[in-house]
């Protein structure tokens, strides 16, 4: 009787009802029907409400997207595209990930970085991406074959593109730069380089370590691009004030043509275009940047 009054069947009765009876029924009945839709609506509310958010949630990405500019793209979410997002992320700089596993993209987006859930190798993802205003690509995956399609479709939807490529194999590597990666890393090959300079050179490793990996020490090392004149452009290094005022020292000068010029003389002059390889302070590192990347025009 129960269930014939709560889902309005109406069968009717079994057996004939007493006053009290049919009271009890009509508050069964009011509070049974009443508990069932309000069940209802709080299932059916919670499923919109979800797929509303993830709509808002998917619109607000691809607007994020769009509005991306010389940011880079990370093809991977592996142990090794993790460590390149987290780095990138601290400098900051804009970076959105291609990724295609569901767990993956969970850590993703629990770390909030941007990302596409797609395959990089396709056209299609990489264009949502936004890769036409990208300012770098790194291809990740493991394996070699993906990254020489992720590079070819890369280099033909953006010639100007920065490629850096993981290689698993190293026979691999002549066919990633055919394909048209600018640079190709092994990190079995680095892994295996460092701990030799560990054991052959401990105290140059550990002060690598210290000015290059370690970020918010007393020294670091930073290449600064030159990209406007200022009052250190195209004066001799030894008046310029670096050194005398900010305290850095010059490491080197990479010149625009590709020339790198280590441990610069004195009457070596700055120019718009070059790469500064500097060490100090991290603060006065980030005057100089502001200093020579902000035009006076």
């Amino acid at each position: 009787m129960t269930i014939i009054t709560i889902t309005t069947v109406g069968y009717g009765e079994v057996r004939p009802l007493s006053s009290s009876g049919r009271v009890f029924t009509i508050c069964l009945l009011i509070m049974g029907v009443g508990f069932v839709f309000y069940m209802f609506g709080t299932i059916t509310k919670v499923m919109v409400e979800g797929q509303f958010r993830r709509l808002l949630g998917r619109r607000k990405l691809e607007k994020q997207l769009a509005a991306l500019k010389d940011h880079y793209i990370i093809c991977g979410y592996g142990r090794i595209g993790q460590i390149i997002s987290r780095e990138i992320a601290k400098k900051p700089l804009p970076l959105v990930i291609i990724e295609k596993s569901p767990d993956l993209i969970k850590t993703i987006e629990e770390q909030g970085h941007l990302f596409i859930e797609g395959d990089a190798t396709q056209e299609d993802t990489l264009l949502k991406a936004n890769i036409q205003k990208a300012k770098g690509l790194v291809a990740t995956v493991s394996s070699d074959a993906d990254n020489v399609y992720i590079i070819l479709t890369a280099r033909g939807l953006n010639p100007g593109l920065y490629i850096m490529a993981r290689v698993v194999d190293e026979e691999a590597e002549r066919n990633l730069l055919q394909a048209g990666a600018n640079r190709v890393i092994s990190p079995y090959h680095i892994g295996a380089r460092k701990m030799a300079q560990v054991i052959l050179r401990p105290a140059v490793t550990d002060f690598i370590e210290v000015a290059v990996h370690r970020g918010g020490m007393e020294l670091q090392i930073e290449e600064i691009p030159v990209r406007a004149p200022s009052r250190v452009t195209e004066v001799p290094l030894k008046e310029s004030g670096i050194r005398q005022e900010l305290g850095l020292i010059i490491i080197a000068i990479q010149r625009a043509s590709g020339e790198m010029l280590y441990n610069p003389p004195p009457d070596a002059r700055i120019q718009v275009g070059d790469i500064l390889i500097a060490m100090g302070d991290p603060q006065n590192l980030n005057k100089l940047e502001k200093m020579l990347g902000i035009s006076t025009a």
